[in-house]
This record gives structure tokens, sequence and C-alpha cells, in this order.
């Protein structure tokens, strides 16, 4: 695809969430996903009332000890012993409503970006970096080259007319992870000098799945797509791989050697652990 038809923003896919993994309960609460309370109750669901509001949901019955909910494109789905009684489940729905209502219309919102039109890379693209939006500009030339204006905020890539879509997405490929390197070595080295610890060497990953890793000979790996992050959440990554050279495992002492030189680590950890990974650009 030639340059004159390069980039629009892809949308996320819906993320499921449960209230095991919930770090904190307490939230505003958000409009809820039935007001309505004389429309027909979907298949499969209950309804409950709140006040002056309606809630669906489904109710599945297993042999967990515990009341779990779960909210995907279907709503809020309820997981409960068999012997608890509804009226104890309803009880606890009411206790959980503003979490509720407010991931029911998180997801809500995801769906709709969903259906949103793909990303194109094409000049004016918005490209995650450090935590804000760049602009990418696109300007023809016969020297390739990449250019970036802090102070504008714009990512300048020089290409030929007839260059495609996929050229433009590697060089900015290789602008970031030229720019991950230079990142990271700067944060290690500031991050084992807190700890005290030291490592052999650091490489760039294209992991789908994990944020970083670490031998236990000292050699660390951080993905390269960290640079669509906030320093802080790199930080946490970087701090996480070299705290394993102290511990090399995730128990309290873990933990408490991260929260040693990144006190507010958990809610970097948080970040990275909710955000979508179709949100980011795909290369």
């Amino acid at each position: 695809m030639p340059l004159k038809h390069l980039f629009r923003k892809k949308a996320p896919d819906p993320n499921q969430l449960t209230l095991d993994d919930l770090f904190s309960t307490a939230a505003d609460a958000a409009p809820p996903a039935s007001t309505v309370p004389d429309t027909p109750v979907p298949p499969g669901h209950r309804r409950l009332r709140l006040d002056h509001l309606s809630l669906d949901y489904r109710l599945l019955r297993s042999k967990r000890k515990t009341i779990g909910f779960l909210i995907d494109d279907d709503g809020l789905r309820v997981t409960a012993p068999r012997w608890v009684t509804v009226a104890d489940i309803e009880a606890a729905i009411a206790g959980k409503q503003q979490w509720i209502f407010r991931k029911m219309n998180e997801q809500r919102e995801r769906s709709v970006r969903r259906l949103q039109p793909p990303m194109e890379w094409r000049d004016g693209a918005t490209l995650p970096y450090l935590g804000i939006e760049i602009t990418v500009r696109v300007a023809e030339g016969s020297n390739a080259g990449v250019r970036f204006d802090e102070a504008a905020r714009e990512l300048h890539i020089s290409l030929p007319a007839s260059a495609s879509e996929q050229q433009l997405k590697d060089r900015v490929q290789g602008w970031l992870q030229s720019e991950a390197k230079r990142v990271f070595a700067e944060r290690l080295a500031i991050y084992a000098e807190k700890l005290g610890v030291s490592f052999a060497r650091f490489a760039l990953s294209s992991a789908t799945t994990q944020w970083g890793s670490c031998t236990a000979d000292g050699r660390i790996r951080l993905n390269w797509r960290l640079m669509h992050f906030a320093l802080p959440n790199i930080d946490y990554v970087v701090a996480h791989e070299l705290s394993h050279l102290r511990e090399m495992n995730h128990g309290p002492q873990f933990w408490a050697t991260v929260q040693s030189v990144l006190p507010e680590f958990e809610s970097a950890r948080k970040a990275l652990r909710d955000h979508e990974p179709e949100s980011l650009p795909k290369f």
C-alpha cells in the first residue's frame, strides 16, 4: 500500500475481569447495564432490583468455595457454591454493585470501540510513546531517515514515494526498538545500583505474553513494546526483573525487595495487567 493511504487507530478487544484478581473494589458508581425494569429478562438470566436500578445476571452453581463475579460481553456472570442461597448471592451482588456497574460500562465501551475501523499506517497517525501520544509525520525523500521532535511530539519519517505501509511500520518499529535499548539501559543501571545487584547483559524481547524475564545467571530480557507505556510502568518491570537476582521467586521477600526501590509498584503492576493487548499498535 503506498504512503498516501497510510494509519488510523485500532480499537481494543474486551477483557474479562474477576473479583479474585481485583486490587481494589472502591469505585464511583457508573450507569448500570439496565435501568428499564419492565424489559423482558433475557433467557438464562435473573433480575435483581437495586433501589431504582435493574441488573440482569447469569447464575452458575459450582464446587467453588466462594462467590465469583465475571464481566463479559453478555454482562454479569455469578458463580456460587451450591449451598449458598440466592438471597445471599444477591446480597453479595448488592455489596459490589458500584464495581459491577463500572466494569459493565467499561466492557460496553470496549465493545463499541471494537467496531471502529482498524488502524491505518500513514501520515498523521498517533502512536503511544512513553505514555504520551505522538504523531507520525511521513515525508517523501530519497534518503530514508527518522527524527523525533520532542517539543512537537512528532516522529518524522522520510521514505520514498513508492514505499509501502509495511516499510513505514518497519521504520517506526526500528526507532522504538532503538529507543528501548537506550531507555532500558539507563533504567537498568539506576535500579541495579539501588538494589545492589549486577546483571550479565540484557536484550530486547518481542514476547506476546511476558513483559520481561531474568535468568539465574543474570541475563535479562525486556519487551520493547514497553516503550508505549509511561516510565513508571517501565521502571516496575525493570525493578521486578532485577529483584529476581536477589529472590528467584515471587514470595513475600521478593515483593518486599521490589517495594524497597519502587514503593508505588502496585499501581504500575495493575496498569500493565489491565492493559488490553489490542490497544497497542500492530507491527
